[in-house]
């Protein structure tokens, strides 16, 4: 290490998971000042980055990159993953955002908790140098769990980090992470899986459906996806339809009642429906068709629903259509 009175600091990308976490106690244990950053998107939130930052008072620094991460993410140069997951260049990105980060704080160098051959597409040994490439930071990038296994670094070579006190770990087994937890006492952690929706089946269909359908979207819009059934009704008009209280409140939470149709029956319970931007009348007729079918109308007869566009409420008269008949609007 050198003996300068000038702290070395590092910059570390942080998802709040127990590899992350290790990743900086690793480092701080060499003496080294170790600060977070974290970034967030409607695809995936920097929660388990806070909490690891309350558990171990390393301090994080937290960025919405939503805008930037959208071009991207619809074309990513090497493609997804097995759903809308663009994982090299989700990694490229974030890691060229925090090599800013870095040179505008005076950082010496940047770490993440990758282990080499953890994650067969994003954590082999071409893909963490495609990243560390592609970011603009090549050479500057330090993965202290894998350290041994990979290239020195600048940091390394440098002697701002003593590589020997670094680790060697590969692979998919945990059980070394879990044993090094213990030895620095960290006792809470998520689960391994990640949080990012961009890897969910049900979640990536949607995505694409609205990539297919429009131009532009918003953070709302984005949200949206996160919340009850979809059903697209013709090239420019779908609904959401909440399944639970708690998806109706969310829906409530982001209706723009500007732009947006609300949808609900009024004698029986049922679910909250959001037509985003509107649509024509006869795509609203259907959709409170379809509302009321989720609904405990009664069957076969005559519902009213309110229809809710600009502030003006009115009722129409409509009949359920059931969950069977409309799979084909089923996103």
């Amino acid at each position: 290490m050198e003996s300068s009175e000038k702290k070395v600091r590092a910059l570390g990308l942080c998802s709040g998971g127990l590899d992350s976490i290790l990743s900086a106690l690793i480092l701080q244990k060499q003496g080294i000042d170790v600060e977070w950053i974290s970034f967030e998107t409607p695809f995936f939130p920097s929660i388990n980055a806070r909490k690891a930052s309350g558990m171990t008072g390393i301090p994080l620094h937290t960025r919405n990159i939503t805008p930037t991460y959208l071009e991207m993410l619809k074309n990513p140069r090497c493609g997804y993953g097995k759903h809308m997951n663009p994982c090299m260049d989700c990694h490229t990105l974030m890691f060229r955002q925090a090599g800013l980060f870095m040179v505008e704080n005076g950082f010496n160098f940047l770490f993440s908790g990758e282990v080499l051959g953890q994650r067969p597409m994003s954590q082999t040994m071409s893909s963490l140098r495609y990243v560390e490439k592609h970011s603009g930071y090549d050479g500057l990038i330090l993965r202290p769990l894998s350290a041994k296994k990979l290239p020195e670094t600048e940091a390394e070579k440098t002697g701002l980090v003593d590589r020997d006190q670094l680790l060697d770990l590969s692979g998919r087994s945990r059980k070394p992470q879990m044993a090094l937890a213990r030895e620095f006492g960290i006792t809470e952690y998520p689960s391994p899986a990640g949080g990012c929706l961009l890897t969910d089946k049900g979640f990536s269909d949607r995505l694409k459906d609205l990539f297919s359908h429009q131009g532009s979207y918003t953070e709302r819009e984005l949200n949206l996806l996160k919340l009850g059934r979809h059903f697209r009704l013709n090239d420019t008009t779908k609904i959401v339809i909440g399944r639970t209280k708690q998806e109706n409140d969310g829906l409530m939470a982001l209706y723009d009642p500007q732009s947006d149709v609300l949808i609900k029956v009024t004698r029986s319970p049922g679910p909250t429906v959001i037509m985003p931007h509107g649509g024509p009348k006869e795509m609203v007729f259907l959709a409170a068709s379809i509302c009321t079918g989720y609904s405990k109308a009664p069957r076969e007869m005559p519902v009213q629903v309110n229809i809710t566009h600009d502030g003006r409420t009115k009722p129409i008269t409509v009949i359920g259509l059931l969950p069977k008949d409309v799979k084909n609007f089923l996103i």
